[in-house]
């Protein structure tokens, strides 16, 4: 047993173990946001309503001043139907809702 060697373990000497390595992972490409399409919001004219209502419910309900509430209630009124504005389609659903309750004639149409 003279013979014999004892193995003393070695402390750690900083020396750094080379491990694989991984590529990083790599996130998803993500793409500009689509713009929402558009949609047409078009006043029309009927005979139960008077002009100074269409007027302060155009400029109620939308950004309007009083000045395009006028002409676009006065298009209305001369050729049946004016552009009120163009909007996403939820937007412009929530306008015609709007128009409907305060008994206005809105549709809405894609604007292409």
């Amino acid at each position: 047993m003279a013979d014999e060697k004892k193995v003393i373990p070695q402390e750690d000497s900083g020396t750094a173990i080379a491990k694989p390595k991984r590529s990083p992972r790599k996130a998803p490409q993500k793409l500009p946001p689509k713009p929402l399409p558009l949609w047409k919001v078009l006043l029309h004219n009927d005979d139960k309503n008077n002009v100074e209502f269409v007027i302060s419910t155009v400029m109620e309900l939308t950004p309007l001043g009083e000045l395009e509430a006028k002409q676009r209630t006065k298009e209305a009124d001369e050729s049946g139907v004016a552009l009120l504005l163009i909007t996403h389609k939820e937007r412009a659903e929530l306008y015609q809702e709007q128009f409907t309750s305060k008994g206005l004639v809105v549709t809405i149409e894609p604007a292409e």
